[in-house]
């Protein structure tokens, strides 16, 4: 399976509870980090992209199986 790749400004979308969110990246994870208190057990081997809402700001980190490219 190829993994999906993205560059810091790419436009995304990503699903969560209430429906469909758009955004952008921000940067690609490969270390552990924490995001307003969520651990983010990102590494090389797992990678997860820090993504930001167009909506509210709001940063998350979501794993590259999770986002897809819209224009």
């Amino acid at each position: 399976m190829t993994e999906k790749t993205f560059s810091a400004g790419d436009k995304v979308a990503w699903d969560h509870s209430q429906g469909q969110t758009t955004g952008h990246v921000i940067r690609k994870q490969t270390t552990p980090t924490q995001i307003k208190g969520h651990k983010v057990t990102a590494s090389k081997e797992n990678p997860e992209y820090i993504v930001e809402s167009d909506k509210t700001g709001a940063r998350a980190a979501h794993k590259p199986e999770e986002l897809r490219r819209r224009n």
